[in-house]
C-alpha cells in the first residue's frame, strides 16, 4: 500500500497550487472550444440569457456561494413528489401481489438504502466542487468512469421517458368527452417544459425546485381524501410462503433503483455549496429531502392500488390508462369532476420537477464522456437529451408498466455496482479522507487512476447481477431459487461481486501504475 501513500502525498502538495491551476471565471468558464463563429454565438447567447455556462470544470471556492441547506433538500423533495414515484408504489399490490404492509416494509427499507448513497455523494460536491461523473474518475478509474458516463446518459434518457409517459397518460385522460390531449402532444408538452427549466442551469433549477413540490403535495392530499371517501381501501391479507418474500425483494429492487438513481449525479447539485458548510447537516437535509416525499408518494401509490383491487371503476381505468388512469378515476368520475380534472393537469405538469435533474445532468455526463464533447455547451446537450427522450417516450407510452418495471430494475443493477466500487475506493484505498483527492488532476489521464480495477469489477458485478436477477427476459440460477416465480437479488449480488473484485484488483493496479 506504500504506492498509494506516495500518490496521496504528491496530491496533497499539488492541492496547494489548485487555485492557480484552476482560474475560471463564473460567467465564462466553459471548456475551450474551437474559435468558430457558431461557438462564439452560443457563448454570447448563454451570457445574454443568464444561462449557466460552466460545464464539468471544477467549481472554485470563489464561485461557491450557495450555502442554503433548504436548496439542497428541496431539490430532491420536488423531484420525488411526482407521478412516477406513485407509479412505483402501484406495482406492489398489482404486479407483485403484496398487501399494503408488505409494500410498507419494501418501500421503507429499500428506499432508505437507496437514499443513503445519494446523500453521501452530495458531500463530495460541496467539498471538492467536482461534478459526479468527473468525481467518478477518482472513484472508479478514468476509463471506467467514461463507461459509467455513457450508462448514465442512457439512464437520464430512460428516467425522462418514465416521467414524461406518466404525465402524458394523465393529460390524455382530461376531458374524455371532448377534445383530448393526444399522447404525443402530452409528451411534447412535458419535454418542452423541461427544456425551459433545465436549459438555464444550476441556479434556475434550484429556484424552480424550491417550490415545485407544493401543488403536487396539495393534489396528493386530495387523492388521500378521495380514496378514504370511496371506502375501497383494504390492507389485504398476508400470503404465506416464499412468494411474499420474493415480492418484497422484487418491489424493493425497483424502489432502490428509483431512490438511488440520483447517485450518479448527486454531487452536481451541491458543487456551489461552500467547502465550510456543515457536512452532517448537508447529509441529513438531502436524506430528508429524498426519503420523506419518496416514501409518502410510493406508499400512496400502494394504497391506491389496494383500493383498485376492491373498486371496479378504479381497476377499469388502471387497465386502460395505467397510473394516469387510476389517478383520474380517483379524482374525477363520481368524485370532483371539473376540479378533479384541474388537479390532474396540475399533477401532470409538476412532474417536470423530476425530469429537470435528469436533463441537466445529461449535459454534464455527455461532456464527461469524451473531451471533444466538452467543447459543446452543456445547455445544448440538455436540449438534445430532451429531444431523444421525446423520441423514446412516445412509442414507450403504450407499454408503460412493462417499460417502467424493466427500466427501474436495470437502473438498480448498475447503480449497485457503481456504489460498490465507489465506496470501496473511498473508504479502503483513500482512507475516507477528502484530502486524498487532488482536484487539479480532474482532467489528467497521466495522474488519475487508470481504471483497470474498475472495469474488471464492473464486468464481475454484471456477472453477479446475471446470476441473481429474476426478470421476464432472464432469470439467474440463484434468483430462480427464491419463491415459485423467482426472486430478484441481482442488485445485492452485483454490489457484493463488485466490492470483492475491486478489493482484490485495485492493489494490483496500484502496484502496476502507482495511481
Amino acid at each position: 500500500m506504500s504506492s498509494i501513500n506516495d500518490v496521496q502525498q504528491r496530491d496533497l502538495e499539488k492541492n496547494s497550487d489548485l487555485h492557480t491551476v484552476l482560474s475560471f471565471d463564473s460567467t465564462e468558464n466553459v471548456a475551450k472550444g474551437p474559435k468558430s463563429s457558431f461557438y462564439d454565438y452560443l457563448k454570447s447567447f448563454s451570457a445574454k440569457t443568464g444561462t449557466e455556462t460552466k460545464g464539468i470544470e471544477p467549481v472554485t471556492e470563489d464561485e461557491k456561494n450557495d450555502a442554503s441547506l433548504w436548496n439542497a433538500a428541496s431539490m430532491w423533495f420536488s423531484a420525488n413528489l411526482v407521478i412516477a414515484a406513485f407509479s412505483v408504489g402501484l406495482l406492489g399490490p398489482l404486479v407483485f401481489e403484496l398487501n399494503f404492509w408488505g409494500c410498507v416494509i419494501s418501500i421503507l427499507i429499500f428506499g432508505l438504502l437507496g437514499v443513503l448513497p445519494v446523500s453521501f455523494f452530495s458531500l463530495f460536491g460541496a467539498e471538492l466542487g467536482l461534478r459526479q461523473m468527473v468525481l467518478s474518475r477518482y472513484l472508479l478509474g478514468n476509463a471506467t468512469a467514461r463507461i459509467f458516463a455513457l450508462i448514465n446518459i442512457i439512464a437520464c434518457v430512460g428516467w425522462g421517458a418514465v416521467n414524461t409517459i406518466a404525465s402524458a397518460q394523465l393529460l390524455h385522460m382530461v376531458n374524455p368527452h371532448g377534445a383530448r390531449c393526444p399522447p404525443w402532444a402530452g409528451c411534447l408538452i412535458i419535454v418542452c417544459s423541461t427544456i425551459i427549466v433545465s436549459f438555464f442551469g444550476y441556479r434556475v433549477i434550484h429556484m424552480y425546485q424550491k417550490w415545485a413540490w407544493v401543488p403536487n403535495a396539495a393534489v396528493f392530499l386530495i387523492v388521500i381524501a378521495r380514496i378514504h371517501r370511496s371506502g375501497s381501501f383494504e390492507v389485504g391479507p398476508w400470503k404465506q410462503g416464499s412468494d411474499t418474500a420474493a415480492g418484497i425483494i422484487c418491489l424493493g429492487g425497483i424502489v432502490f433503483g428509483f431512490a438511488s438513481g440520483w447517485t450518479t449525479y448527486a454531487a452536481d447539485y451541491t458543487v456551489y455549496m461552500p467547502r465550510t458548510v456543515n457536512k452532517l447537516k448537508v447529509f441529513l437535509f438531502v436524506a430528508a429531502g429524498l426519503m420523506i416525499p419518496l416514501s409518502f408518494t410510493m406508499l400512496l401509490g400502494s394504497a391506491a392500488a389496494c383500493a383498485a383491487l376492491n373498486n371496479p371503476l378504479y381497476m377499469d381505468f388502471y387497465e386502460k390508462e395505467s397510473s394516469g388512469g387510476l389517478l383520474y378515476a380517483i379524482l374525477v368520475p363520481k368524485s370532483l369532476n371539473g376540479f378533479g380534472q384541474f388537479c390532474c393537469v396540475v399533477l401532470a405538469m409538476s412532474t417536470v420537477a423530476n425530469c429537470v435533474p435528469n436533463m441537466y445532468s445529461i449535459g454534464l455526463g455527455t461532456q464527461s464522456l469524451w473531451e471533444p464533447l466538452a467543447k459543446v455547451p452543456r445547455a445544448l446537450w440538455t436540449v438534445v437529451g430532451n429531444l431523444v427522450t421525446l423520441a423514446i417516450a412516445i412509442p414507450a407510452y403504450y407499454k408503460f408498466a412493462a417499460f417502467m418495471s424493466s427500466f427501474m430494475d436495470a437502473i438498480a443493477y448498475y447503480i449497485a455496482i457503481y456504489i460498490g466500487i465507489a465506496l470501496t475506493e473511498h473508504f479502503l484505498f483513500r482512507k475516507g479522507k477528502f484530502q486524498n483527492y487532488s482536484v487539479a488532476h480532474w482532467s489528467s489521464w497521466r495522474d488519475l487512476p487508470v481504471g483497470f480495477a474498475g472495469c474488471l469489477s464492473l464486468i464481475l458485478g454484471a456477472v453477479g447481477v446475471a446470476v441473481g436477477m429474476s426478470q421476464t427476459y432472464w432469470t439467474g440460477q440463484i434468483g430462480s431459487l427464491i419463491g415459485t416465480r423467482g426472486g430478484d437479488i441481482g442488485l445485492e449480488l452485483g454490489f457484493a461481486f463488485a466490492v470483492i473484485a475491486y478489493t482484490i484488483t485495485r492493489p494490483l493496479e496500484l502496484k502496476l501504475f502507482s495511481r
